[in-house]
């Protein structure tokens, strides 16, 4: 009779593993972070060595000048889709996954978002960490696949406890590494003529401007549409902007374009042994650390992701803290096995398939707002609507109408014409009246146990 209560409680202990950090909730105001520290975290998204590597490849490719033009084509669209849908996460103090309940997809069309961006985050993680393991293998010696094991194991356990530790680690990260970067890019620099850099030609096949800036755009796309994990715990839209902004700023025309002048140096995109070769041991110490610090969110918004499509799909609320270890062990073994030889293809990927998420989501939040009105006769209370619509056939329509736009149309740039495809539809749609739910579920209880009662009454666009 005794060993029953134990198991119960071990159990339970184990489901507490770690933080939940607010994953199928508001974010009361009185938990959200100050200027500086939101600050820290932004801008320690724009520090890795795999966008000094997407720098290099891109100025392989092109002059500096039209490189320069790419990564600001690249830079507005991110930032135009990271304001829009971060104000909307900073108001409502909601992650992307339960947004999107409420605005444009419905509780079952969220659980498909929520699916689409873990599965691209945990690429993502795996990327990076494989970035890490090759430049580190190069350097010191020892399997490229140990030192992502051993990357994988750091960033997972400091994921699991949430945001608060995550933003610790930023005031220490952040400052380390881009001082380290300056000290050997500068370094390397100071030996040639920076003018003979910026004008010479590009030293291999040329890269057309609008495949430059889908790289940037759509590479980041999915990191602006999970954008509320982050500014949900912001106090003000003003802030979001200036952090946003300030990432951009450094993120493309200091690290991006500085990647691009260490390309036309070397005349190869293998330029992280700079950084490395020139720092040493701490160099490699740092890297690793800001590793974590750029991983992290990825493995972060994977976990609320999949959080939310368990408690939509299978009507479980399974701790973050858990659903973290898992990820980090799945993203961990696809970074040890190589993820990085199908780089181009997966950013190619990403650049059509998520944007299309963004356009409905501004759309419906910022023009439509018919779906939204739940949110916002609850926000002052800072507790969820007691219901939500179960599906939005038109948005998943328009989603892969978009996909396809930006996958099969040749003109113009694909992640912007998949994102503004679906801006334009759901808003014609939505404001004619023709986007409308279909069902309603209830919230889950706070256990997750009990499945949602649910109707399939039409509901209407209300």
């Amino acid at each position: 009779m005794a060993a029953a209560p134990q198991s119960g409680a071990v159990a339970r202990e184990a489901k507490s593993i770690g933080s939940d950090d607010y994953a199928l909730s508001r974010v009361p105001r009185d938990k959200r972070f100050g200027f500086w520290s939101m600050l820290l975290q932004w801008l320690a998204q724009s520090g890795s060595i795999s966008q000094f590597t997407l720098g290099a490849t891109i100025g392989v490719g092109m002059t500096f000048a039209n490189a320069f033009w790419a990564f600001t084509l690249g830079a507005v669209i991110l930032e135009v889709v990271i304001f829009a849908i971060g104000l909307a996460g900073m108001r409502e103090g909601l992650a992307t996954p339960m947004l999107t309940r409420w605005v444009g997809f419905g509780r079952n069309g969220s659980a498909l978002v929520s699916f689409v961006i873990a599965v691209s985050l945990v690429g993502w993680f795996g990327v990076q960490n494989t970035i890490f393991g090759d430049s580190v293998s190069a350097l010191v010696g020892g399997p490229s696949w140990m030192w992502c094991v051993l990357a994988g194991i750091a960033i997972t356990a400091l994921v699991i406890f949430g945001f608060k530790y995550m933003a610790n680690f930023a005031k220490i990260v952040t400052p380390l590494f881009f001082a380290m970067v300056a000290f050997s890019v500068i370094r390397t620099l100071n030996d040639h003529s920076l003018s003979e850099l910026v004008h010479s030609p590009p030293p291999g096949d040329t890269i057309p401007l609008a495949v430059a800036a889908t790289a940037i755009a759509g590479g980041y796309m999915t990191g602006a549409i999970v954008s509320p994990e982050m500014t949900r715990y912001n106090r003000k839209g003003s802030h979001v902007f200036l952090q946003s902004a300030s990432s951009m700023i450094l993120s493309e025309y200091i690290v991006g374009l500085t990647g691009v002048l260490l390309g036309h140096l070397v005349k190869s995109s293998e330029v992280s042994h700079i950084v490395l070769s020139t720092s040493g041991a701490f160099g490699v110490l740092v890297v690793l650390m800001s590793t974590a610090k750029i991983n992290d969110w990825n493995l972060y918004g994977s976990s609320l992701g999949v959080v939310n499509f368990f408690q939509v799909v299978f009507g479980k609320r399974v701790h973050r803290g858990a659903v973290t270890i898992v990820l980090g062990v799945a993203g961990t073994l696809l970074s040890a096995v190589g993820i990085m030889s199908h780089f181009t293809e997966f950013l190619t990927i990403l650049g059509v398939a998520i944007p299309p998420i963004g356009g409905i989501i501004v759309a419906e939040y910022w023009i439509v707002k018919r779906m939204r009105r739940p949110l916002d006769e609850t926000r002052a209370s800072e507790t969820l609507p007691a219901s939500s619509p179960t599906w939005v056939p038109a948005s998943l329509a328009i989603w892969v109408a978009a996909f396809c736009v930006g996958k099969f149309y040749d003109g113009g740039i694909p992640a912007l014409n998949s994102l503004a495809t679906a801006f334009v539809l759901y808003s014609v749609l939505g404001l004619l009246g023709w986007i409308r739910p279909y069902g309603t579920s209830a919230l889950d209880d706070e256990d997750g146990t009990t499945p949602a009662a649910r109707t399939t009454t039409p509901v209407g666009a209300a």
